[in-house]
């Protein structure tokens, strides 16, 4: 999985780099500015994010700011407080593959396509239905393991930890 990810990251990245490159080099050395570019640009610009998003989400390095765990003295407190940031994540991100759900039956059912190229706007609509399913399913991984650890009874667990 990782290597997927790793594969189709860069691939996305560098197609966004030359379709940018391709528009530089048109429209400020050719002076030729090619329509639709910018519309195609879109759709892997958009799968980038979404899915170096849901990347951040798998390998659990998005950015956080855990002041919280500078005043928690051991282990388990800190678990604790990742077993309830997971839970209120999980509410969230449920919430938001809901809506996303029904932005996807809307873009299937509308069929848009965009105004340039006529290129069905679904291929981009469903990366966020799909991003965030993904994401809320790394986040119930995360919970799971947060609350195995927890639950573990390990004696380690009650050290006091050096905030140092």
């Amino acid at each position: 999985m990782d290597r997927l990810f790793k594969i189709v990251l860069t691939g996305l990245l560098l197609i966004v780099a030359f379709f940018q490159a391709v528009q530089v080099v048109t429209r400020y050395v050719l002076e030729i500015p090619m329509m639709g570019l910018e519309e195609m640009l879109i759709y892997p610009t958009l799968w980038l994010y979404v899915l170096g998003s849901v990347n951040a989400s798998r390998e659990d390095s998005q950015i956080r700011a855990n002041v919280l765990d500078v005043f928690l003295k051991t282990q388990r407190a800190r678990l604790k407080l990742a077993v309830t940031a997971e839970v209120i994540s999980l509410g969230i991100v449920a919430w938001l593959t809901w809506w996303g759900w029904d932005f996807f039956r809307y873009s299937l059912r509308v069929w848009k396509e965009s105004p340039t190229l006529y290129v069905p706007t679904f291929y981009s609509d469903c990366a966020v239905f799909i991003g965030l399913l993904l994401m809320t399913l790394w986040t119930v991984k995360s919970l799971i393991k947060h609350v195995r650890v927890l639950a573990a009874h390990n004696p380690s667990l009650d050290a006091e930890v050096n905030n140092g």
